[in-house]
């Protein structure tokens, strides 16, 4: 009986694990550089954030375009919407406040799209790896 009952108390500690590593995880996605502060990894947190927000602010500033939900129609603006996206928090403020509209007549305005991507897929990426971090999986 007591086999069954250690095993039961494994799986629901790892269970406990898993959620508490998915919660820094979406943290670090809204965040970017959240998730390394709460497991504090101060360096690395201070290094995504900087990127991160920098390259957005950046693209922003190129007159880049964000993707909206509403404007996909054929594969490359489905993959665009998929990297804005993943900028977490800085996306859904800047739709609040009706920014990147871009400038596609500009070759300023292509960079600063590709720069936006750039950011949410850079901040996925830190996300992914805060989540193993928090699950043990790597240092």
């Amino acid at each position: 009986m007591s086999t069954r009952n250690d095993s039961t108390a494994l799986a629901a500690a790892a269970a406990s694990a898993t959620r508490r590593a998915n919660l820094i995880a979406i943290l670090s996605w809204l965040a970017p550089g959240a998730g390394y502060f709460w497991l504090k990894k101060w360096t690395r947190g201070a290094l995504i954030a900087t990127a991160v927000i920098g390259m957005f602010l950046l693209g922003l500033g190129m007159q880049g375009q964000i993707y909206q939900f509403s404007q996909l129609g054929d594969l490359l603006s489905i993959l665009g919407w998929i990297g804005d996206v993943c900028g977490g928090g800085m996306y859904f403020v800047t739709q609040l406040l009706g920014a990147g509209a871009g400038n596609a007549y500009t070759v300023w305005g292509n960079y600063g799209t590709t720069f936006l991507i750039s950011a949410g897929l850079l901040n996925l990426l830190a996300a992914t790896d805060v989540r193993d971090i928090a699950l043990g999986r790597k240092k």
